[in-house]
């Protein structure tokens, strides 16, 4: 007689099948990686020569120079330092406002994540959109600004985010100054650019930068802090920035493992003393009621 096989190894197939199947898709992107790295080949010889020098160029604390003139959205001649100098950390987003995609997925991304923040425009920070483009005009930075301030849905955040257009070497000095790259594309008559964000100090300095068109809120508002010297938030935001560093690479806070740990074993040593004095306190009380108790029948028999 053939002895049959026990029946649980007939419910490993679908499980070896699974596996197989799992490791035959990721094949392809391991190939892809191993392309990635072979000489002469991979996705970065067939970049574009004209995006080989399109991106943000982190120049952390690095000073904007803020005698800089520019157009506000009124036509009204301003300086950067008009923004600057007091305990408001300024967001500032390098967008030019006929830009067919990018800059307007980076304005509604900003825009996205300003109304989630518990800090206001123009109270606890301010916002700077500026044009790369010098064929721009006022006009037209007006009618972007009401777009965004009509989704921001606080029209009193207006007179903290302006929109400003100016000359080629204004705007050539700014960019050069937070690392933005970009190019002008004749065939398709666009600017090829970076997308992102950048947070300076109440000085004008480099803080943070945020890459992409979508911006974490809690990283957003823990950079504002820091760009304030803590100057806006809360005691939470503080103990935050304790436990948490900023990674210039990923444009993202990540925890600090050992900082946490150190709060972690304050709180519970703080926890533990509480218990112990609260268990304390009890046990004497417990104690005297005992003894008070034992004291009163010895008064009730002593002569009088």
């Amino acid at each position: 007689m053939i002895p049959r096989l026990p029946r649980f190894r007939f419910s490993l197939i679908p499980i070896i099948l699974v596996g197989a199947a799992l490791i035959a898709g990721s094949l392809p992107s391991l190939g892809q990686g191993l392309q990635d790295t072979a000489p002469g080949s991979g996705p970065s010889n067939q970049t574009p020569p004209i995006l080989k020098n399109v991106r943000y160029e982190q120049r952390l604390d690095n000073q904007v120079p803020l005698n800089l003139a520019f157009r506000d959205e009124s036509g009204k001649g301003v300086h950067l330092s008009d923004y600057f100098g007091q305990s408001k950390p300024v967001v500032l987003i390098l967008a030019y406002y006929r830009c067919p995609m990018l800059c307007s997925q980076v304005l509604a991304g900003a825009t996205h994540a300003f109304r989630q923040l518990p800090f206001r425009i123009g109270q606890q920070f301010k916002v700077l959109t500026v044009s790369f483009d010098p064929r721009e005009t006022p006009e037209l930075a007006a009618s972007t600004k009401q777009t965004y301030i009509t989704s921001y849905g606080r029209p009193e955040a207006a007179a903290g985010w302006h929109f400003l257009t100016g000359q080629q070497p204004e705007i050539t000095a700014l960019t050069q100054a937070v690392g933005f790259h970009y190019a002008w594309d004749d065939k398709t008559q666009q600017f090829a650019h970076a997308t992102g964000i950048v947070v300076l100090t109440p000085k004008g300095k480099v803080a943070q930068y945020f890459y992409g068109i979508d911006y974490p809120v809690q990283d957003l508002r823990l950079a504002l802090v820091q760009g304030s010297q803590e100057k806006i938030g809360s005691l939470a935001d503080e103990v935050l920035l304790y436990c948490c560093k900023y990674d210039p690479n990923s444009g993202r806070y990540t925890a600090l493992i050992g900082r946490v740990l150190q709060i972690a074993g304050a709180f519970t040593l703080l926890v533990l003393g509480g218990v112990l004095f609260l268990l304390f306190y009890l046990d004497r009380k417990k104690r005297l009621e005992l003894e008070s108790q034992a004291a009163q029948p010895k008064s009730a028999l002593s002569p009088h």
